[in-house]
């Protein structure tokens, strides 16, 4: 049998919201999205690490606490199926055995909270945060699981379940999981967009777009498991599930302007652009 290591992004992948704006509403905070782009234009923190860093450092979320992180988590609102998504992948694919793991730049509070009861805390990766143990106030960041970190954890997992690189599979819809992306293609792994972000989708090997969690297998059964649709839907009728529309469309991403060639083609001659001659014989008398 052969096994793989299935990881999954969280937030806006398994989930509808971001886990910054989440908590920012929870808190009552305003502009989340506009200190998020202030750090992105001066490149202080690496993609998808910007909430960690005002956890840490900003006044306004400085009053964070684990309880706050946690309720955030019970409040994020989940694509459908992931229960039946994990069952299917415990079980195995006829040959295929998956680990599933989810690997977030949010806080591990908050993906943990979110998955409670579906996913073992100890397959979730996220950013680790310490804590002062009299007052709870955030004094640390131990671990930001994005950009580089996701490539880091991704090796971590890969040794410990001893899975060949070609053997993994990632799935993510973002910024923060443009690094992973490229590592994973690189070792002949096999990677999945989420997001229609051009940034994503031109990295990714297949895209996937859907409100169902159990979209993402879809992909591992054509390519991996070499399954055809109707397998697929059979599967899927199997556990309940229909598969109401299924597009598969190529999007091609094309900028067309015109080029300096035809614009000095299509441009009227001046009269000092007109041989002599010309212009003499068109003054001349017929």
């Amino acid at each position: 049998m052969k096994h793989y290591l299935l990881a999954s992004d969280f937030d806006q992948t398994l989930s509808f919201n971001d886990s910054g704006i989440a908590l920012s509403e929870l808190l009552g905070i305003t502009g989340f999205q506009d200190k998020v782009a202030g750090l992105s234009r001066l490149n202080l923190v690496q993609q998808g690490g910007e909430l960690a860093y005002l956890l840490r450092h900003d006044p306004e979320y400085r009053r964070v606490r684990r309880q706050d992180l946690a309720e955030v988590g019970r409040r994020v609102r989940l694509k459908r199926n992931i229960p039946l998504l994990t069952r299917l992948l415990e079980d195995g694919i006829e040959g295929h055995r998956f680990d599933f793991y989810v690997i977030s730049a949010a806080p591990e509070e908050v993906v943990r909270s979110a998955l409670q009861g579906i996913v073992p805390p100890d397959h979730v990766i996220g950013t680790r945060l310490g804590y002062a143990a009299e007052s709870g106030e955030i004094e640390s960041i131990v671990r930001v699981a994005a950009g580089y970190g996701k490539v880091a954890a991704i090796d971590e997992l890969r040794l410990a379940l001893s899975v060949p690189s070609d053997r993994v599979v990632y799935v993510g819809d973002g910024s923060s999981d443009i690094h992973v992306m490229l590592e994973v293609n690189h070792r002949g792994g096999f990677t999945i967009a989420a997001s229609e972000a051009k940034y994503i989708t031109e990295i990714a090997k297949r895209t996937i777009i859907s409100d169902d969690a159990l979209s993402v297998l879809v992909p591992i059964l054509e390519q991996i498991a070499g399954w055809g649709p109707e397998r697929i839907r059979a599967l899927f009728e199997s556990h309940g599930v229909l598969i109401h529309q299924w597009d598969k469309v190529r999007t091609d991403w094309l900028t067309i302007g015109e080029s300096a060639t035809a614009a000095e083609r299509t441009e009227p001659l001046r009269d000092e652009d007109v041989p002599d001659e010309e212009r003499s014989s068109e003054k001349s008398p017929h």
